[in-house]
């Protein structure tokens, strides 16, 4: 029996009608979606009424749950991995569902759509011929090396940071980095109150409430 394909599809980051034909048809005709939350990828799936199975697949489901979805896959039967937003594999735990797939011998098909880091980059007006894109920066250990990695780079650096940590996170970053450094900050991409914050570190600074809400990218370029 041919193994099942495995299917790594890109969805919505906000606004739900950037999902693609593709994505769609994907979704529509897998045997099975694994889902990083299967409440907030209902939203979507009802929206498009899809009704496919669904299984949770996130963080912290660990290896029962990676054979689980290998088990499909071995009988023949595709499934589609999708996050809650964006691109499945970046940032989220779909590299080892992916590693596990590839060892296995199953074929690997991108369904390429919304990324947030590509998003926010292309209307950042830094350059963006080379980027580095470091992810969620480490709560803890590990802080300064970062920081002296992005104040030491040739080319634009990207990050995601969450609301309650963002401030004091350019305020460090500020220690390290050139004054002069140009620095935008997205917010809640192709959602309702999406919006950009563009200038040195402490014009930024000064822009951004107290208490910020939403999801950022944060972009800097020395």
């Amino acid at each position: 029996m041919d193994k099942g394909k495995l299917y790594i599809v890109a969805t919505p980051i906000g606004n739900l009608s950037d999902f693609t034909f593709r994505a769609k048809e994907i979704l529509e005709n897998v045997d099975l979606v694994a889902c990083e939350d299967t409440r907030h990828s209902g939203i979507l799936l009802s929206h498009y009424k899809i009704d496919t199975p669904k299984l949770s697949f996130h963080s912290h489901s660990g290896q029962a749950k990676v054979d689980k979805i290998m088990a499909y896959l071995d009988e023949g039967k595709d499934v589609a991995l999708i996050s809650d937003a964006g691109t499945p594999g970046i940032s989220d735990p779909g590299y080892v569902l992916i590693q596990a797939a590839l060892e296995a011998g199953v074929d690997i098909i991108p369904i390429p759509g919304p990324s947030a880091v590509i998003t926010a980059l292309c209307a950042s007006g830094l350059p963006t011929d080379k980027y580095l894109y470091l992810g969620f920066l480490p709560v803890k250990k590990g802080r300064q090396t970062i920081f002296k990695k992005i104040a030491a780079s040739e080319h634009t650096v990207v990050f995601y940071e969450s609301p309650h940590r963002l401030r004091k996170t350019l305020g460090q970053l500020g220690e390290h980095v050139a004054a002069d450094a140009r620095v935008v900050v997205a917010k809640e991409l192709t959602k309702i109150y999406e919006n950009y914050y563009r200038g040195t570190l402490p014009e930024v600074l000064t822009a951004i409430p107290e208490k910020p809400k939403g999801e950022y990218v944060v972009m800097i370029h020395n």
